[in-house]
């Protein structure tokens, strides 16, 4: 047996994603910051993923999140791209950019360095956004322990993950 791209636990997860989701008739994109493409690396390690998966953006730099994504400069400097209005920003302009039904995104402070007394290294947040769903901005800020930048971007991937379960 081939050891696969990612730990086996994400692996099964990626699995019930996609599996889920194609029952459903879903289409799934992303807009991914700290975890740098896990997540669409994720899903595309499950053979079948492309009846899922529309798109992926990886917007690592305050520039791609506005130039891609259409997230305002103004809101960035408000509240920083670790921010539960700037992820649910990069998530609705993910959606407005692609004909997916669904939007996950994430951004966060991987470490080792770049953590503040406010938003210390572990800091993760997420955001969902549904097609045709009159709804109010589906945020969360999680704090991930590690050990390790790694450890972090794992947990980071499978909290997204299960963001995409319907």
């Amino acid at each position: 047996m081939t050891e696969g791209l990612l730990p086996e636990p994400i692996v099964r997860l990626a699995q019930r994603v996609v599996d889920e989701n194609a029952s459903a008739g879903r289409k799934l994109v992303l807009a991914e910051s700290c975890t740098g493409g896990l997540v669409a690396a994720a899903l595309t390690e499950i053979p079948g993923s492309s009846a899922v998966l529309e798109r992926g953006f990886v917007t690592y730099s305050n520039e791609a999140k506005m130039e891609m994504l259409g997230v305002p400069s103004d809101l960035i400097e408000t509240f920083g791209a670790v921010s539960v209005a700037c992820v649910w920003a990069m998530a609705k302009g993910a959606l407005e950019r692609s004909t997916a039904d669904v939007a996950v995104a994430i951004s966060g402070v991987a470490g080792p360095g770049g953590g503040s007394p406010h938003k210390p290294v572990g800091t993760v947040v997420f955001a969902r956004v549904t097609r045709d769903l009159q709804q109010d901005p589906e945020g969360e800020l999680r704090q991930f322990e590690g050990p390790g930048r790694a450890a972090i971007r794992h947990e980071a991937t499978i909290c997204a993950l299960e963001l995409l379960l319907p």
